[in-house]
């Protein structure tokens, strides 16, 4: 199925890496326009060069340095100064309990995870509003409704945004902007493999993410792919997705205790 993303361009955050690299990857594979941005100047550069890739390092948390990213990412992105879909993936969880928080953690968490959906967002809106059938995706995770005590902060956090992006679809639907949400589980990126050296449990790889799936209760028994992530993501993407919007898609692999 032709996905109708070709010659249309979009703007990914934190596409140096995981999630969002697989996400910048299959666009380009459909023949659309990508800018994206990170912090790391130098995971940039390892993504390679693409005729249709503009990247660009900033931190998400920096309102002027995002309005100058999307700025550029419009201009430079097909020329058409128009931005069709934005994914909101810059992020990380902070792994602590209650008792482990501090004052700093809190403040710290609420701000980069409302600001990675907020800045990027206000400075594009004006070129989605342009498109005339813009698309939101906020990259979000299934511990904004499955609270994780190991992850008190992040929780609390994703809780919100997940609230936020229900806000924000009714918000923006006379804009022709559609916000979704993709909520993940686990995925085997970089930090689950460092996890795993981290352990020093002696187990394969392979061993101990059936293990860690078992403990989380995937009811597919392993970790998902960020390629799987980024399906979802494209297909809220797509124009052909032109009456989703308000609604949240969990890639988790059946990880579940309850019914909604």
């Amino acid at each position: 199925m032709d996905l109708g993303l070709a010659d249309r361009t979009f703007v990914v955050t934190g596409g140096s890496s995981g999630v969002g690299l697989a996400t910048v990857r299959a666009l380009l594979d459909e023949g659309a326009y990508v800018a994206t941005c990170g912090r790391d100047a130098d995971r940039l550069k390892a993504i390679g060069t693409h005729e249709r890739l503009f990247t660009a390092p900033c931190d998400v948390r920096d309102a002027t340095a995002v309005r100058e990213f999307t700025r550029r990412a419009a201009e430079e992105s097909g020329g058409r100064g128009v931005i069709d879909g934005l994914v909101n993936n810059a992020g990380q969880s902070r792994m602590k309990r209650l008792d482990e928080t501090t004052e700093d953690d809190w403040r710290d968490e609420l701000e980069l995870k409302f600001a990675g959906v907020l800045n990027p967002l206000h400075a594009a809106r004006p070129y989605l509003r342009a498109s005339g059938g813009a698309s939101v995706v906020n990259v979000n995770a299934v511990l904004a409704k499955q609270p994780e005590p190991r992850l008190i902060t992040t929780s609390a956090a994703r809780a919100g945004i997940l609230n936020l992006s229900a806000s924000l679809a009714r918000e923006l639907a006379p804009d022709g902007i559609r916000v979704n949400s993709v909520c993940l589980g686990l995925i085997d990126t970089g930090q689950w493999t460092r996890r795993h050296a981290a352990a020093g449990s002696g187990r394969s790889y392979e061993e101990w993410q059936a293990e860690l799936a078992a403990d989380r209760g995937v009811a597919l028994g392993r970790l998902g792919r960020a390629d799987e992530v980024a399906y979802a993501i494209l297909a809220l993407l797509s124009p052909r997705a032109s009456y989703i919007t308000g609604t949240s898609i969990d890639v988790c692999g059946g990880v579940g205790r309850g019914i909604l």
